[in-house]
């Protein structure tokens, strides 16, 4: 899995497997993308720092750590 946070754009993508996005489907600030099999591929979050506010401040600024708590 890779994880990519785009500031500038304010989108956290998760790359689940590496294979070609067949079709998406949309939830809010959510995009999911399948790949032909119906296989979740990748995960969008867009306005990530508005929806994950703190959690992804956090992780972004302790990147050693493998796991981040929020209180």
């Amino acid at each position: 899995m890779r994880i990519r946070y785009d500031r500038q754009g304010d989108t956290l993508d998760m790359l689940l497997e590496d294979k070609q996005i067949h079709h998406a489907e949309e939830h809010d600030q959510v995009v999911v993308n399948f790949d032909e099999d119906g296989k979740v591929v990748e995960i969008e979050i867009l306005n990530a720092s508005k929806l994950l506010g703190g959690f992804l401040t956090e992780i972004l600024r302790t990147p050693e750590r493998g796991f981040v708590e929020i209180a």
